[in-house]
């Protein structure tokens, strides 16, 4: 009777695979290929030739079981981004660090992103009057306090002051009080010519020969304090000469009439985390 050849009817595991191994047909080896180890089956005579290198199969072999890489992740909160040619780990950002891409354009990098981080905000609503000469006084009320999460943080202020002066030459500053030391926040004091006055806002005969009228001031302004303590802002007002009365949240008589009426104050503080476009001083 002829003699057939059925040649191999199964698989023919060769474990790990050796380089002065020669290989045929239906051999099945193991290879780590880089931090990827896989199954391989030959698929044509070879010898000395790996079956892969950098996850590109040799034509002598094709994947059985295709392995995974090892994740690189080490701590909670890493993400694993592609690198130049693999998978790398990008280690979890400091708080308060927003995920962007990097200045060259091609990965991925914490830092600062921009926005809005938190907003303070306070009404005033209590009448209040001060009486002061040259000297810079705070209305009763009339600060707020803000801790940047970031040094490198902008604070945008707002002061809204319902406020009357019946011919009164003044001015107006804020200040930032930082650990007990107080400046006026930088840039923020108008330019003088000669003997002119500086203030952040000029409220000189605030309401002509009127008792019972208010105004609304508004002030606007960007800090960069540079600092994750504490931060007050206040309103600081002066008179030109002399002793002057300036009024909060009322009118300069504020009778009790249907006609006399009171109002109310509003300082809003809101933190900005720095990056290239956010609003500064210039």
């Amino acid at each position: 009777m002829a003699t057939i050849d059925l040649g191999k009817i199964k698989l023919k595991w060769q474990g790990t695979y050796a380089g002065g191994t020669a290989y045929v047909p239906d051999d099945v080896v193991y290879y780590m290929d880089g931090s990827v180890g896989s199954s391989y089956m030959c698929v044509a005579n070879t010898t000395g030739n790996a079956p892969s290198s950098g996850g590109t199969l040799h034509a002598s072999w094709e994947y059985l079981a295709k392995g995974q890489a090892t994740s690189p992740t080490t701590t909670q909160g890493d993400l694993i981004v592609r690198g130049a040619s693999a998978d790398e780990r990008l280690a979890i950002g400091a708080a308060g660090k927003a995920l962007k891409v990097n200045s060259s354009g091609n990965g991925l990098e914490y830092g600062n992103g921009g926005g809005l981080i938190q907003t303070r905000f306070k009404s005033i609503t209590t009448a209040t009057t001060i009486s002061t000469a040259t000297a810079f006084v705070t209305p009763t009320g009339f600060t707020h306090t803000i801790t940047p999460t970031d040094a490198s943080s902008h604070i945008l202020i707002t002061f809204n002051i319902c406020y009357a002066s019946r011919q009164q030459y003044g001015g107006a500053r804020i200040t930032r009080t930082v650990g007990g030391s107080t400046t006026v926040v930088p840039n923020s004091i108008g330019n003088s010519a000669s003997s002119r006055s500086t203030s952040t806002d000029g409220n000189n005969y605030g309401i002509q020969n009127d008792d019972h009228s208010q105004i609304m001031h508004h002030i606007f302004l960007i800090d960069t304090p540079g600092t994750t303590s504490e931060v007050t802002y206040s309103l600081t007002q002066n008179s030109y000469n002399g002793t002057y009365q300036f009024n909060y949240n009322r009118s300069h008589n504020d009778d009790n009439s249907s006609y006399t009426y009171r109002g109310q104050s509003t300082i809003m503080l809101q933190e900005i985390l720095a990056s290239d476009n956010t609003v500064k001083n210039s």
